[in-house]
C-alpha cells in the first residue's frame, strides 16, 4: 500500500505540472496564439512527437516543471499568431492561466478533503467549529532527552526518556501538552511559580510539585556563563498519526479558509528562505562558515526541491491517502503562489514584465528580454541545485 501511495503521489504531482501547462495551452489556443511545443519537464529532450494540431509534445530530462512554447514569445514580435502580436488582455490570460488552474485544483481538492476528512498539518488549522467532526485525533509526546543537574526537573524526579504529559499551576486543571513548543510556552508563563508537572515512565504516571526557575534566575545564570531554563530539560516532540477533521455543509468555506491560511504561511516561509539564502551567500563571500551553515539550515527548513518532495511522498505514504492528497493540494497552491510572483523566467516574471512594458509603451528588445529571462532561469536553477544538495544531506 505504501509503494502504491508513493507512486500515486508522484503521478499526481506530475499531473499538477500538466494541469498548470494545460491552462497556458488552452488560453493560448482561445487567444489564437500558436503553440509550438507542450513539454513535460525541462530540456534536454528525451523524446516526443508532433500532434495533429501541428505542435510538438515532448518529455524532457530535468523533472523541474514543464513549459508551453508559444510562437513569437517576445513582446516585440508582431507576426500573426505570435504571442507578441496578441493584445494585453490575451497575454495576461495566457500568463495567468496556469496559476488559475492550480488554484482551481487546490480548491477542489481541499473541498474533497474537507468532505472525507482533512488532515491538520499546521497548528490551529482553519475549521468551522459548528461543522467540525473529528475523525481521528493525533497523539503527541514530549520526550525528555536531557535533564540539567540540580534543576527543577531533576528535583521532580524527571529522567531521560520520560514523557511529560502536563504542566500547570497548583490547584488548577493541568493543561495537556501536545508538543514541545507548548511545554516551552507553559514554562515561560509560569516561570518562578510553583507548578504541578505530570510525566510517565514505563507505563506509570507521576505527578510532582516543583518551583520553576524565574526569568531573573535564568538571566543571572547567563551573566555567569551558565545556561539554564525554567524547568531544566531538553525535550524532543513526536507525533503519532494526524488529526483528521471532516466537514459537511461548510466544506467550501473550510477549503477557502485553509487556502488563505496556507498562503500566509507560504509567504512567511518564503521570507525566511530568502533571508536564509541571503545569509548563505553573505557567509560564502565573507568566509564566515558558522553564519553560512546557520543561514543554509534556515533556508532549507523552509523549501524543498525534487529530492525533498520525493521523500515527503515516501514518508507520507505511511500516513495514508488523505495525507498524500493534502500534500498534493498544498503543492498545487504553492505552484500558484510561486508563479504569480515577479520572478524572472517564471510566469509571474513574464507577466509583470509585459505589464510594465505596456505601461511605459516601450517593449523590451528580444535580446534584453532573453537576457532577463536567462538570468532569472540560471539563478532559479542555482537555487534548485543548492536546495537539492541540502535535501540530499538531509535525507541520506
Amino acid at each position: 500500500m505504501g509503494i502504491f501511495l508513493l507512486i500515486l503521489g508522484l503521478v499526481l504531482f506530475i499531473g499538477l505540472v500538466m494541469v498548470h501547462e494545460w491552462g497556458h495551452f488552452i488560453a493560448a489556443k482561445r487567444g489564437k496564439v500558436d503553440v509550438e511545443e507542450f513539454g513535460l519537464f525541462f530540456p534536454p529532450r528525451l523524446f516526443g512527437f508532433k500532434t495533429k494540431g501541428g505542435w510538438d509534445f515532448t518529455i524532457n530530462a530535468l523533472p523541474l516543471g514543464g513549459f508551453v512554447k508559444l510562437k513569437g514569445e517576445h513582446d516585440s514580435d508582431t507576426e500573426k499568431g505570435s504571442y507578441g502580436a496578441a493584445d494585453l488582455w490575451t497575454k495576461t490570460k495566457i500568463m495567468s492561466a496556469g496559476v488559475f488552474m492550480n488554484l482551481v485544483v487546490a480548491f477542489l481538492m481541499f473541498v474533497l478533503l474537507a468532505l472525507i476528512g482533512m488532515p491538520h498539518l499546521v497548528d490551529n488549522q482553519f475549521t468551522v467549529a459548528s461543522d467540525a467532526h473529528v475523525q481521528r485525533q493525533a497523539t503527541f509526546k514530549t520526550t525528555v532527552t536531557g535533564v540539567d543537574k540540580d534543576s527543577p526537573a531533576a528535583k521532580a524526579g524527571i529522567q531521560k526518556d520520560d514523557v511529560i504529559t502536563a504542566l500547570g499551576p497548583v490547584g488548577s486543571d493541568l493543561s495537556k501538552l501536545s508538543i514541545s513548543s507548548q511545554l516551552s510556552d507553559a514554562t515561560k508563563k509560569y516561570a518562578g511559580q510553583t507548578v504541578v508537572v505530570q510525566y510517565t515512565r514505563d507505563g506509570k504516571t507521576y505527578t510532582k510539585t516543583v518551583r520553576l526557575h524565574s526569568d531573573a534566575e535564568v538571566a543571572a545564570a547567563a551573566k555567569q556563563g551558565k545556561k539554564i531554563s525554567s524547568l531544566g530539560i531538553v525535550s524532543t516532540p513526536s507525533q503519532d498519526g494526524l488529526t483528521v477533521v471532516r466537514s459537511t455543509w461548510s466544506a467550501p468555506i473550510v477549503a477557502g479558509g485553509t487556502m488563505v491560511q496556507l498562503t500566509g504561511l507560504t509567504f512567511q516561509g518564503l521570507g525566511k528562505a530568502v533571508v536564509g539564502l541571503g545569509g548563505t551567500i553573505a557567509g560564502a563571500v565573507t568566509g564566515n562558515k558558522e553564519a553560512r551553515q546557520a543561514a543554509q539550515t534556515e533556508a532549507s527548513s523552509q523549501v524543498s526541491g525534487p529530492v525533498g518532495i520525493f521523500f515527503v511522498f515516501k514518508y507520507g505514504a505511511e500516513l495514508g491517502i488523505k495525507f498524500i492528497l493534502m500534500v498534493v493540494a498544498v503543492i498545487s497552491l504553492t505552484l500558484a503562489i510561486m508563479n504569480i510572483l515577479p520572478i524572472p523566467a517564471l510566469d509571474g516574471g513574464r507577466l509583470w514584465i509585459t505589464l510594465f512594458t505596456h505601461a511605459i509603451k516601450k517593449p523590451l528588445s528580444p535580446k534584453r528580454e532573453e537576457m532577463i529571462n536567462a538570468t532569472g532561469f540560471m539563478v532559479l536553477m542555482g537555487l534548485i541545485v543548492l536546495i537539492t544538495i541540502v535535501d540530499v544531506k538531509r535525507f541520506f
